[in-house]
């Protein structure tokens, strides 16, 4: 009866003899003679046991534990459950996929609506008089920008462009 009950116990919890060995400081080959009855646990290892195993001492030594079985209910409402549970990834993963689309969208946008602009102020700020320290520093931070602009936007937007026909192709 105690070999069936630390048996059952250890399945319940989904623990395997080598875990359950690790977890009282005994070698596998211990549970395993235990749970084909030929020794048994002193009582410290019965209160250590009973411990791991969320159970009582009465209840490893007396009371019989019945295996736990699943019948066709329990499986049809976990399935149920799962199939819930992968509609809801679906659609985190539609969103995620669209939430990208978008940003993608939004930032060959704004490289285009950018590169327009640069475009249209022909650099006119390198005509400013720079003896005028506040023209001189927006003219400095301008070219910097523009500078790092034109040599970063291509790959930007070709990365974007990229982007855009992958997450097309992932519907």
């Amino acid at each position: 009866m105690l070999n069936e009950n630390i048996k059952n116990l250890r399945k319940a919890k989904g623990l395997s003899q080598e875990e359950l060995a690790v977890k009282l400081n005994v070698v596998r080959q211990t549970v395993s003679k235990w749970e084909k009855g030929l020794s048994v646990p002193d009582s410290n290892m019965l209160i250590s046991l009973a411990d791991e195993l969320d159970t009582s001492v009465s209840i490893l030594l007396g009371e019989t534990v019945q295996e736990p079985c699943v019948n066709e209910l329990d499986l049809k409402s976990i399935s149920e459950k799962l199939e819930k549970i992968n509609l809801q990834f679906a659609k985190r993963s539609k969103m995620r996929i669209q939430t990208i689309r978008y940003l993608l969208f939004a930032l060959c946008a704004v490289i285009i609506v950018v590169f327009v602009a640069f475009a249209a102020m022909q650099s006119e700020y390198l005509n400013w008089d720079y003896n005028d320290p506040e023209l001189a520093v927006a003219g400095t931070i301008l070219h910097g920008v523009e500078f790092l602009f034109v040599r970063l936007a291509p790959f930007a937007l070709i990365g974007s462009i990229i982007g855009i026909i992958f997450t097309y192709k992932n519907r």
